[in-house]
């Protein structure tokens, strides 16, 4: 019993820091996608800065200064007011 308690102690304090927040993030970003709507900034995770200009079940189309883009949504990664109000 005393042997056993060490590595229950350390499963429980890897899944508390490395296990829940990465399902929290997951959560979120399935959110994010889901209520992703027309007209909204946002930035993809290359780096590239647009607004969406049409959403479909998956992919979304989003204008850039160099044209439009169509892209799977899972490759959004954050709303541009978000990540301004982050940096602040």
């Amino acid at each position: 019993m005393g042997q056993i308690l060490p590595f229950a102690l350390m499963f429980v304090v890897m899944f508390v820091f490395l296990i829940l927040p990465k399902q929290r993030q997951m959560k979120k970003e399935k959110e994010f996608e889901a209520s992703m709507k027309v007209g909204d900034k946002i930035i993809t995770k290359s780096g590239i800065h647009g607004k969406v200009a049409e959403v479909a079940e998956t992919t979304v189309v989003i204008e850039t200064m160099s044209g439009k883009l169509k892209l799977e949504k899972s490759a959004i990664s954050q709303e541009l007011s978000v990540a301004l109000n982050n940096k602040k």
